[in-house]
């Protein structure tokens, strides 16, 4: 009986002793924390996820999910969003399915199908073309075919000062029945049309790859939102940039123009470039899709891609895919062809338009690259191949002639007014979406 007792004892004490310990040692745990957000990449066992206040971390884990849904998040630790990969302990998550109707401009539709109604095929056609800004009869043109917008170069600010420029923008917005998109390449570094012009901006804009080596995505953030400023004062509303093409080796020729670094990194360009321009007024476009990896030049000559599709899908796509979960409006298409997707060039390619709207669910404004370009130049009806590939948005110089081929066309029914009211139900859409077209346009 007092051997009982004893052992009774022994045990009380070590009960005792053992809950005094875990109180202790339990005072020292860390607490858990909460993250909720939105997955922006994920594959080889990391997952990148963008929360709610627009910050971007990636995690290594195994979580089960697809770019796009929704996350909450419970983790032991501290979270570094200047650390590459979070050291943390994931505690538990939760995924949550993407909706079914995404579409970034589903709201503004009925608007677009009203005003459509009021326009003629003539006008249609117009708002497909974003002029490359011609030399002369600027304004005759665009009372006559009324286009979606202007691009413009260095060589259309040459020499002007802002009340210049603003006059230019101002006296083609006010000569378009429908408010014009007016765009520029600001990439920043070797591409600059306005902020090479001291009088508009005092020091050209830089490079993605020089910002993010002086002072990473928080300087990349914060030169975003002033270049949309300077843009916006001077009445541009659509930025075509940035590039989000992964180009790691210096002898690539799209290096110079990309912020160098790899898939994880360039996609958290992506969304920080996207994120931050919103409500800036001016809208930024992701190119160049499916992404240019080491292919030569598309300005002079037909540019082959031979990687296979899973090598694109597993790096080049997820900057693209990390800019529209951040909600990008525009992606422009490349005229690199990518051989085992479709033996033509990209922007024609019916096959490279799938994969950005039905595998990447992009619902916004599909661009092509310049039609002038020599990889695409000599393509006979290459704006008809262009509309069926899928663009909504044509960038062209020779504006006439390829009027010419889109009535043409529609005349011996090889292309159909749906398939061109489609296309403007959607930039009309994106000009409501922006606040471009109001109750009192004319």
């Amino acid at each position: 009986m007092k051997r009982n007792i004893i052992y009774c004892g022994i045990f009380l004490v070590f009960l005792i002793g053992i809950s005094i310990f875990l109180f202790r040692n339990n005072e020292d745990l860390e607490p858990i924390n909460k993250l909720d957000g939105t997955i922006i990449n994920i594959g080889n066992n990391l997952i990148t996820i963008k929360d709610n206040n627009n910050e971007v971390y990636t995690f290594k884990s195994e979580i089960s999910g697809e770019v796009g849904n929704d996350i909450h998040m419970e983790y032991l630790g501290t979270l570094n969003k200047n650390n590459d990969i979070q050291d943390v302990i994931i505690n538990s998550y939760n995924v949550v399915a993407l909706e079914e109707n995404n579409d970034l401009f589903k709201d503004y539709y009925d608007l677009a199908n009203k005003k459509m109604s009021t326009m003629s095929i003539d006008e249609k056609i117009g708002q497909m073309l974003l002029v490359r800004y011609p030399d002369n009869n600027q304004i005759n043109d665009l009372k006559k075919y009324q286009f979606a917008g202007f691009v413009f170069f260095s060589k259309d600010f040459k020499d002007k000062d802002q009340n210049e420029v603003k006059k230019m923008i101002n006296d083609l917005q006010n000569n378009s029945k429908i408010a014009l998109l007016t765009a520029v390449d600001e990439e920043g570094g070797q591409i600059i049309r306005i902020s090479n012009n001291e009088k508009l901006v005092y020091e050209p804009f830089k490079s993605s790859r020089d910002l993010y080596q002086e002072g990473g995505f928080d300087l990349i953030k914060i030169d975003t939102i002033k270049k949309s400023k300077v843009l916006y004062n001077l009445g541009i509303n659509l930025n075509l940039a940035p590039v989000v093409d992964i180009a790691t080796n210096p002898d690539d020729y799209m290096y110079e123009r990309s912020i160098g670094l790899d898939a994880s990194k360039t996609s958290t360009y992506a969304s920080t470039v996207i994120t931050a321009s919103k409500n800036t007024g001016v809208s930024y476009t992701l190119k160049h899709f499916p992404g240019y990896g080491n292919n030569s030049d598309t300005h002079l000559n037909t540019s082959n891609d031979e990687r296979t599709l899973e090598q694109i899908m597993e790096s080049d796509i997820l900057p693209f895919q990390s800019g529209i979960n951040a909600l990008a409006e525009a992606v422009l298409i490349s005229h690199n062809t990518i051989k085992n997707i479709e033996d033509t060039p990209a922007s024609l390619s019916k096959k490279i338009h799938n994969l950005l709207t039905e595998d990447l669910k992009f619902t916004g404004v599909t661009i092509t690259d310049n039609l002038d370009m020599g990889a695409v130049s000599n393509i006979d009806n290459v704006i008809i191949k262009a509309i069926k590939a899928g663009n909504d948005l044509i960038i062209t110089s020779d504006y006439e002639n390829q009027i010419k081929d889109i009535k043409n066309a529609l005349d011996n029914q090889t292309l159909t007014i749906e398939e061109i009211e489609n296309h403007v139900k959607k930039i009309l859409a994106w000009k409501y979406y922006k606040g471009l077209i109001t109750d009192n346009q004319k």
